[in-house]
């Protein structure tokens, strides 16, 4: 029998925020329902960037409806920037922890949560959804509950996952037939030996990656929409760059700066990337 803490059982037993916003500014989703658990997650935002109500409706586990319902609660009354940083950890720090084969659905809260944010549009906000459209699709790992490689890869990010059951019970990803553990496998390897590959590089080589990362991922997709982006300074893993064109003095330049140029830094240079926007 699983032990879960009081905080986890109460907002199973008394979930708050459960519903829908009809006029909501985001709108996210995660799982499906078959694979035995799914989220919708509803946000307001109010013109200053701010989280003013969040509702969410799911089909799971109890695991799930209290990930789901005590997100509600950490990401109301933050700004959008605050809310990006939330991962799966901390809405199971928040709970008091959950099983290791229960973590899956504080995945699914994260992945909810990022499809929302991924979707919402302001005035002068680049069209992240254009964006992706234009790449290839995610290569499907785990056809037996439709888990991508990006999923997986970020679950051995955030949380430095290092078997192939540490991503079974985050993912749920090779936890049915199980052929595609040798599939995972490849990615924990592949992780693992590019962040040793970075940390052998000297700081000319250091630098050379992250430009080349920024002038041939980041900048062309800036273009596209009358910005661009150029690097001005390294120290350590913190990237300072000034955002060029339309994207100098957007509002949302720095909803940009996170949620695209430093992901991209991220999945590319290292978890331990933080990008900073200089005049």
């Amino acid at each position: 029998m699983w032990d879960y803490s009081e905080k986890v059982m109460d907002h199973y037993r008394n979930p708050r925020n459960v519903g829908t916003i009809e006029d909501a500014d985001a709108i996210g989703s995660a799982g499906s329902l078959t694979c035995g658990d799914q989220l919708k997650i509803y946000l307001k935002i109010d013109e200053n960037n701010i989280v003013t109500d969040a509702k969410f409706q799911t089909f799971g586990c109890g695991s799930a409806v209290a990930s789901s319902s005590i997100l509600t609660e950490m990401i109301i009354g933050k700004t959008i920037d605050e809310v990006r940083k939330i991962t799966n950890k901390d809405i199971a720090d928040e709970l008091g922890g959950l099983p290791p084969e229960k973590m899956h659905c504080s995945v699914m809260g994260y992945e909810a949560l990022e499809d929302a944010l991924k979707n919402y549009k302001s005035e002068g906000y680049v069209d992240l959804d254009e964006i992706n459209s234009a790449k290839a699709p995610e290569k499907m790992i785990c056809t037996c509950f439709q888990v991508t490689e990006n999923v997986i890869w970020d679950a051995i990010k955030q949380n430095g996952l290092k078997t192939v059951e540490e991503v079974t019970n985050y993912t749920k990803a090779g936890g049915a037939c199980g052929k595609c553990k040798n599939s995972i496998q490849d990615i924990i390897d592949t992780y693992y030996n590019k962040q040793k590959n970075i940390e052998k590089l000297t700081p000319t080589q250091w630098i050379l990656k992250v430009n080349n990362v920024i002038e041939t991922q980041i900048s062309p997709e800036l273009q596209k929409d009358g910005g661009d982006i150029e690097l001005v300074d390294i120290k350590n893993k913190t990237i300072y760059v000034r955002l060029k064109g339309r994207c100098s003095g957007c509002k949302n330049s720095t909803m940009t700066l996170k949620n695209f140029a430093q992901k991209i830094l991220q999945d590319s240079l290292g978890s331990d990337i933080t990008v900073v926007e200089v005049e």
